[in-house]
């Protein structure tokens, strides 16, 4: 029988109405020690609309982007320790 695991993520969104910039954090919850997170910043030009769902968005996607990449870092730490070698393109 294969084993399910379920990992999560969680992304906390901060708001800086005066400053026009929304932040976002995602975090990667394995149930192991692997902590990975990523952070993602957007910014509203001055003459744009102000709708914050857009820049909570973008944040967002800039978060899990940033997690992604840090993640790939990890499995390629984890593939050099057990190989000896770097890992090829992560």
């Amino acid at each position: 029988m294969a084993k399910v695991k379920r990992w999560t993520v969680d992304v906390y969104i901060d708001e800086h109405a005066e400053e026009r910039r929304t932040y976002a954090e995602a975090r990667l919850h394995t149930g192991d020690p692997t902590d990975v997170r990523g952070v993602g910043i957007s910014w509203r030009h001055p003459r744009d609309v102000e709708i914050p769902e857009i820049g909570d968005e973008l944040a967002a996607a800039r978060a899990l982007e940033d997690l992604a990449t840090k993640l790939r870092a990890v499995v390629a730490d984890d593939i050099a320790a057990m190989t000896s070698e770097a890992s090829h393109g992560w």
